[in-house]
């Protein structure tokens, strides 16, 4: 049994029930073969922002055709995307960091929330190596703004270790990251970066380095959520 297994094994063990949120990155995908491999008791489920390439919506079907997993879709409220669409216009968020991180709220914080309701931990796949304010990501940490333990199952792995996983294992995989994306997120807030770009610098790609996260991972009071700051 892997390390990776293992450790997934003992989240749905412990803290059924658990789900995957999975992003439809390589790093989520990876997570989803683990589990699908070892038959593990996890939900799987997607944020559907209604913004999101053809290329990431179709792994929902790769994975349901791969691993007969039916994956859980959560799509934001209607109403609040056309009020916001309606106030501020469909891409108000290039205009000030307030209106994207509104648009995220509603797109993928309400969303995720639902998502969670009734479950004792989620896992994501969040690395250190993504960026440097996830440099001291925990690989598990209570997620104050929820309620449940969080699990990072792979934030000590590098992005060559995801991408060795994925050939060795043929796991279907965004092909987005073969046109030049590293970190792929909603559509118009996505781009490829350069080589000498860090992961993370095509996602919100207009906003100053630092502020570049969509709010799933941020306690209520604004903080990044960290296992040191639960001490």
């Amino acid at each position: 049994m892997s390390a990776l297994e293992s450790r997934l094994r003992a989240i749905a063990g412990e803290f059924p029930p658990a789900a995957l949120a999975n992003s439809l990155q390589a790093e989520d995908m990876v997570l989803t073969d683990a589990i699908a491999r070892a038959g593990l008791p996890i939900e799987i489920f997607v944020l559907d922002t209604g913004r999101l390439h053809a290329e990431s919506l179709s792994l929902t079907h790769k994975i349901r055709n791969r691993y007969g997993i039916d994956v859980r879709v959560y799509a934001p409220d209607a109403a609040a995307v056309a009020q916001y669409v309606q106030a501020n216009g469909r891409d108000a968020f290039y205009g000030s960091v307030e209106l994207r991180k509104r648009c995220c709220e509603i797109r993928k914080v309400e969303p995720l929330g639902r998502a969670l309701a009734g479950k004792r931990a989620w896992i994501t796949g969040q690395r250190r190596e993504q960026a440097a304010n996830r440099a001291q990501l925990a690989e598990r940490e209570f997620d104050a703004a929820h309620g449940l333990e969080k699990f990072n199952p792979l934030a000590a792995w590098t992005e060559s270790e995801v991408w060795n996983y994925i050939r060795a294992e043929r796991v279907p995989y965004n092909r987005l990251y073969d046109q030049g994306y590293r970190s792929i997120g909603c559509a118009p807030c996505t781009r490829p970066v350069m080589p000498d770009e860090d992961v993370r610098a095509g996602r919100w790609w207009w906003e100053a380095a630092g502020q570049k996260e969509c709010g799933l991972h941020i306690a209520p009071d604004g903080r990044l959520v960290r296992a040191k700051e639960q001490a």
